[in-house]
């Protein structure tokens, strides 16, 4: 029989059957464990640093930031740092609770696995059990989408329940009605493109504002209109900075000072007739992606046309998207140049700082939120925060089902679990079982972070879920048991379907595994 010496190159590893599942159960479980903290109204941050140049610091509570930032070696935790990718870019909320419940779900999965009950079995029990907690789901959510003044209050809802397990949560009225007002202007887009985010360090949270338009940060240049009604834009990316001489690496040979001025000036003129070229497009707003020089800068000033250089990179494409316009890089044939048009563009001043203001833009639903903060590490996380806001905001506006939030899904899922566990003959029965244990983890959980005592929590709410129409979930604040509705904590259906689904895939893929095979590294050849 041939050993894994043989098989395998020299200093491969194998691991096999019980230790590979091991291996695989903590390092998923030491993954979860480490996001749990963050969970709930009352989750904690963690700061991350990193070892690059710089050493740069962020301080956050959303999983799959945190996640994203570790290197991490076990493959098994690899996946769940996969899943908490994937529902920050498909829904944007719900990052920790994913990996929480396929850690709770592959935590139960040991246990069984101990009892000798086959990983398939347990898979084929959770499969049923899913599936039972997703139409659970289903059957209880509301829908709002007829009535608007109820929708919204839905959305503002949902919005602040995001908003209380982050930084902004002190303020998350203020910043739930921005949230719901940059959403609303899109009217059922799901384009957050037009929703721009401007951080300004300087005042406090609760000084940031909702600005309709788009808003440059950027100077305008020197002698130039201040302020320009019904503007004609012209987003370019082209340079501007040419009128010297400096073609690199290219040698010219002339025998007097007189022939240096000569280059010159051609080189001027050329720069001349393509201003020239620029303005008879008949504008008079120049935005360029790249420098613009001294001497171009004044024959714009001097045509009246405000010339703005080096505009954000991100921002230009933003502002072409905006205000209906296309970026431009030749100006040969004024016909095919698609414009782009506001009302009003004029220089404000948030804080220090000067910026450009577009207000009546072509696109009408852009709008602009300005952050304020204390500094730039308040500002990236109230970023994130709001971000998440945003993007479940726009899910729901698509899919407009909401549920209760609190804990109240999960105990609602756990008991239609397990009625599906009573009625079902076999061992797969303890794994449905199983399922329902770590659906209650999630509201043990929050209860916790809060310092709250989930044992008596978490029964007294399993009492509660035992009737029909039932709203109980945690109240973290007063420390008990809470009416959801009463409370306004709402959810999006989307976010907890997402959750379920992904957990329990990522729960069945690691438990699938019999076998880890790690390569041989690869030898340095001594080149001696």
């Amino acid at each position: 029989m041939a050993t894994t010496g043989e098989l395998f190159k020299p200093d491969a590893m194998e691991e096999k059957g019980e230790r590979a599942r091991m291996a695989s159960f903590i390092g998923a479980m030491a993954i979860a464990d480490l996001v749990k903290s963050t969970l709930g109204p009352k989750g904690m941050d963690k700061i991350l640093q990193s070892t690059g140049r710089g050493h740069s610091v962020t301080v956050t509570n959303d999983g799959a930031t945190i996640l994203k930032s570790l290197h991490v070696d076990n493959p098994a935790a690899k996946v769940l740092v996969d899943i908490s990718k994937v529902q920050d870019d498909e829904v944007g909320d719900g990052t920790t609770s994913v990996v929480v419940l396929a850690g709770e779900l592959l935590r139960e999965a040991e246990k069984l696995v101990a009892l000798k009950i086959h990983p398939m079995t347990i898979i084929a029990g959770y499969r049923m059990a899913a599936e039972a907690a997703r139409s659970a789901l289903e059957a209880a959510v509301r829908d709002n989408k007829d009535d608007l003044e109820r929708f919204r209050s839905d959305l503002v809802n949902i919005a602040m329940t995001t908003l209380s397990s982050k930084i902004l949560s002190q303020d998350k009225v203020h910043f739930s009605n921005l949230a719901v007002d940059a959403v609303l202007r899109l009217k059922g887009s799901s384009n957050l493109e037009s929703i721009q985010i401007i951080k300004k360090c300087g005042g406090a949270l609760k000084d940031s504002f909702l600005d309709e338009g788009f808003i440059l940060d950027k100077k305008i240049g020197v002698g130039q209109p201040k302020r320009i009604e019904n503007a004609k834009i012209l987003v370019a990316n082209t340079a501007m900075d040419t009128d010297k001489v400096k073609i690199y690496g290219a040698r010219v040979r002339v025998d007097g000072m007189t022939k240096v001025a000569e280059i010159e000036a051609a080189e001027k003129n050329k720069m001349k007739n393509k201003v020239e070229k620029i303005i008879g497009h008949g504008i008079n707003c120049f935005v360029n992606r790249q420098l613009i020089y001294n001497f171009p800068e004044e024959l714009f000033a001097d045509a009246g046309v405000m010339a703005i250089e080096h505009a954000d990179f991100d921002g230009i494409e933003r502002l072409a998207l905006v205000t209906g316009g296309e970026i431009t890089s030749t100006f040969n044939d004024p016909e095919n140049v698609k414009l782009g048009h506001c009302k009003l563009i004029e220089e404000i001043m948030i804080g220090e700082d000067r910026l450009i203001h577009f207000s009546g833009v072509a696109l009408g639903q852009a709008c602009t939120i300005v952050l304020r903060g204390a500094s730039s590490h308040v500002l990236d996380e109230a970023e994130r925060s709001l971000h998440d806001a945003l993007c479940v905001l726009v899910q729901t506006v698509q899919d407009s089902r909401v549920i209760w939030g609190g804990g109240w899904p999960e105990f609602l899922m756990a008991r239609r679990v397990e009625e599906l566990a009573r009625k079902t003959p076999g061992k797969k029965s303890l794994a449905i079982d199983a399922f329902a244990t770590a659906l209650r983890a999630i509201p043990t959980t929050i209860a916790d972070n809060a310092g709250l005592d989930s044992a008596d929590l978490v029964s007294q709410l399993r009492a509660a879920h035992s009737e029909d129409g039932c709203r109980s979930g945690i109240d973290v604040i007063s420390g008990e048991v809470g009416d959801m509705e009463k409370l306004g904590i709402y959810e999006a259906f989307k976010v907890k379907q997402a959750v379920l689904m992904s957990a329990t895939e990522a729960s069945e893929m690691i438990l699938r595994v019999d076998e880890i095979i790690k390569c041989a590294p690869r030898q340095r050849e001594d080149r001696m």
